[in-house]
């Protein structure tokens, strides 16, 4: 068979999500003062993957890029989890 018949595992470490967190503040902020709506051009470049959706102010776009799309939805969708 392939790969749809078993269950792949992954795991990201506490450093890893220190790391995420601090880059999308990073990012946050760095759209909230450049006049954008921070959560539109987030959710827009988790969609799409297209870093052009982050803006290059205070070198967002960058640190965006240093992470995996599949890191930050971990770390946002446990975080959301854990406070309901």
């Amino acid at each position: 068979m392939g790969r749809f018949d078993q269950t792949v595992n992954f795991s990201l470490h506490k450093d890893g999500e220190d790391k995420v967190r601090i880059i999308l503040q990073t990012v946050y902020e760095a759209l909230e003062e450049k006049g954008y709506n921070p959560i539109n051009q987030l959710i827009g470049y988790m969609i799409s993957g297209d870093p052009a959706y982050i803006t290059s102010h205070n070198n967002a776009r960058s640190l965006i890029c240093k992470i995996e799309r599949d890191e930050i939805l971990e770390v946002l969708l446990r975080h959301y989890l854990n406070e309901k």
